[in-house]
């Protein structure tokens, strides 16, 4: 279900499989029948479903060869969790792309209360992205006296 290239081969196996049940069925009917219309008919029919059952392995691929976030990754959740860390004032910059087909990278701007828990807030925040799926995490750690002043994101 996560990994495009295993997916990618599941499908195309399946392919195979529907254009030689569509193509076992036309010749029996039109052995039978003479009806040779029913060829383009189960051609046109085995293409719609291969457009259908592929159409979510082409939307994941371009969503990971554009460096999108990950479809099951909710930045806006993820930034509320961050900042529910004891230690953690705000977070900003936050960044969420997939490496791979199976793991997520992370960026982001924290801002502490104390720079002297950084060590424990540090692991915390990377134990609980690691827990969301994100186990590739760099972070910028900031104070609250000298925090980035563009906080757009």
């Amino acid at each position: 279900e996560r990994d495009l290239n295993v997916k990618g081969a599941y499908l195309h196996m399946a392919a195979d499989a529907l254009v030689s049940v569509g193509v076992l069925v036309s010749g029996l009917v039109i052995s039978w029948t003479g009806w040779t219309i029913v060829d383009p008919v189960v051609g046109l029919v085995v293409a719609a479903v291969i457009v259908a059952s592929v159409w979510s392995l082409t939307r994941d691929s371009l969503r990971l060869s554009l460096d999108g976030v990950p479809g099951e990754i909710d930045v806006a959740a993820i930034g509320r969790k961050m900042t529910d860390v004891p230690g953690v004032k705000a977070v900003h910059h936050i960044h969420v792309w997939a490496i791979s087909t199976t793991e997520n990278a992370l960026t982001a701007h924290v801002v502490l209360e104390s720079l002297s828990c950084m060590e424990e807030v540090k692991h915390d925040l990377k134990d609980l992205l690691n827990h969301a799926g994100i186990p590739h995490a760099t972070l910028e750690f900031e104070s609250v006296a000298e925090r980035c002043d563009d906080l757009h994101d």
